[in-house]
């Protein structure tokens, strides 16, 4: 066995990509937006409708650390809502967000 560096090399990049893999990240989809005024929130009770920007069918949008990074389409899994991813955001599309 030697200790040549670059023998070394795909064992210490393993370890890297194994320590970036275990980094929580906050993924949010999102449904859709508004904007309201106090007063409007303030009269909101139980029942109340609040109506979105977007329409019916269109795809969720899909966050990680607040960047779009995708698009999907809700669904039910054992009584629970998730979601299908669709479209993955291109990195040139991610880079006119940001700008």
């Amino acid at each position: 066995m030697s200790d040549k560096p670059e023998e070394n090399e795909p064992e210490q990049d393993r370890k890297n990509l194994d320590f970036i893999l275990d980094i929580p990240l906050q993924v949010t989809v999102e449904l859709g937006r508004t904007k309201l005024l106090v007063k409007d929130v303030l009269q909101l009770n139980q029942g109340a409708v609040v109506e979105l920007t977007k329409l019916a069918g269109e795809p969720l949008d899909i966050f990680v650390n607040s960047k779009l990074v995708a698009r999907g389409e809700a669904v039910v899994i054992n009584d629970k809502f998730g979601v299908r991813l669709v479209d993955i955001v291109s990195p040139n599309e991610r880079v006119e967000k940001i700008l």
